[in-house]
């Protein structure tokens, strides 16, 4: 009997009642943090910042917005004039660190630097600075370990969607060295990312490259014509949208129209065109992945952070993918809308309802081949005329889509093209590989320097 208790203690821990912060066994069953410099209650250094300012009551100014992402943290995000916004948004001052309390456990948590020229941030974010004991980037450094991720995760509450509030985060134990020596950890930091950021600038490089590359051997010398002020005219029966950027939309950019090839609009192609669902996906790995807008990145599908959903039989029959799909991002930001990828996936996907799915004649245009120019400065410069923006938000439809004109050569030049472009691809994720692995290499360095595994 004695043997039976003693084997089953093992599935038993206990905990001072003093430490008791919330309720939950995810949270306590956690390892705690060990470090050879004092651990600290976070909530000691940090302070909430709430300021808000209702930006409606200034409708003629024109304010930055920022927004956070898994991947670079902060950014400038758009710029939107008070009129248009109805929330009172957050002021954020540099130095100040911001969180999306439902995407924090994937690493979206970020730092306003001097490279930021945006000062608000929606209030659906959590935004606090850190006190004088305490280096911000630092902190933004630690949020990014492994070893600290885990305790995010240990330490969001909710059934479905995971939450992290400020007051959690405040319970949460960090390592604090000195001042000093949190200062020379991030100094190492950067030494050590420095080749990160040598092997960054190739690859985007290598992406310039690309793009003047498509340019010569399609002949074009694109520039956008200046738009003088006066009055202009153009035919009734020509109008299918209500928008200048859009009815000027060919005339406006010099060179295209001089190609070595002949334009021809994209639905000459298209022999299907489809919104993905609209049902909501969850992260736990349950079901068929479903591609988002995030998912499309620099001309190919990103596949690193899925959320996944259960398809009916009458479902999968419509949305499932199929090698050699095109998918056209339609709402995003003003920088991001109209990126495109082509899916090359053996396994089962679907696909959310802010991607297009285009499905093209093959036999007449290279789906590889369109996909480099939908995302070269000739479909930028068309995406940037035609996209309506709304709050920070920029649209294209499927049949605005359908009207994007592109030069088509013969089948065989545009295999020979795209062959070209892909090998220079493949050279770029080389550089950008390499860089993400310097980058890893020098947070795991910081983890190491104040964290015992």
């Amino acid at each position: 009997m004695q043997k039976s208790i003693n084997n089953s203690m093992k599935w038993f821990k206990t905990i001072p009642f003093s430490d008791v912060v919330l309720w939950d066994v995810k949270r306590y069953s956690f390892e705690k943090i060990q470090s050879k410099y004092p651990i600290v209650k976070l909530g000691m250094h940090i302070q909430e910042e709430s300021h808000k300012v209702k930006l409606a009551d200034y409708p003629d100014e024109e304010f930055g917005i920022l927004g956070v992402s898994n991947k670079i943290g902060i950014f400038d995000a758009y710029k939107e004039k008070g009129a248009n916004i109805n929330q009172s948004y957050k002021t954020m001052e540099q130095g100040w660190l911001a969180y999306n309390p439902y995407r924090v456990n994937v690493g979206s948590i970020g730092l306003r630097t001097e490279e930021h020229a945006n000062e608000y941030i929606s209030p659906a974010y959590v935004v606090f600075s850190c006190k004088e004991t305490l280096i911000p980037d630092f902190l933004f450094k630690l949020f990014k370990t492994e070893r600290f991720n885990k305790v995010i995760n240990a330490s969001t509450t909710g059934s479905v969607r995971q939450n992290l509030t400020i007051d959690i985060l405040k319970s949460l134990d960090i390592p604090l060295p000195p001042i000093d020596v949190q200062q020379k950890i991030l100094d190492k930091y950067y030494s050590e990312s420095r080749k990160s950021k040598e092997f960054a600038k190739e690859s985007n490089q290598i992406g310039f490259e690309i793009d003047a590359f498509l340019l010569k051997e399609l002949g074009i010398n694109l520039t956008i014509k200046e738009r003088k002020s006066g009055l202009s005219f153009t035919q009734f029966s020509t109008i299918d949208r209500w928008s200048v950027d859009y009815l000027f939309n060919l005339s406006s950019i010099d060179g295209l129209q001089n190609a070595k090839y002949p334009l021809h609009p994209i639905s000459r192609y298209i022999i299907e065109s489809q919104y993905g669902l609209s049902s909501k996906a969850s992260p736990e790995p349950v079901g068929t992945p479903m591609l988002r807008m995030n998912n499309i990145n620099n001309s190919e599908l990103d596949i690193s952070d899925l959320k996944y959903i259960t398809l009916s039989k009458n479902e999968k029959k419509k949305y499932l993918l199929e090698k050699g799909d095109l998918l056209f991002n339609r709402t995003n930001s003003k920088e991001l809308v109209g990126k495109t990828a082509v899916f090359k996936e053996d396994e089962e996907y679907t696909f959310a309802s802010y991607l297009i799915r285009l499905k093209l004649n093959n036999l007449k245009l290279d789906v590889d081949y369109i996909n480099f120019l939908f995302n070269s400065p000739i479909g930028r410069v068309q995406i940037d005329l035609i996209s309506r923006q709304v709050l920070g938000q920029a649209n294209v439809n499927a049949q605005e889509l359908k009207e994007f004109v592109f030069p088509i050569p013969d089948i065989e030049t545009q295999k020979k093209i795209a062959n070209e472009a892909l090998l220079m691809k493949e050279k770029q994720n080389s550089l950008l590989a390499q860089s993400e692995e310097q980058k890893i290499n020098a947070i795991t360095n910081v983890q190491n320097a104040v964290l015992s595994i």
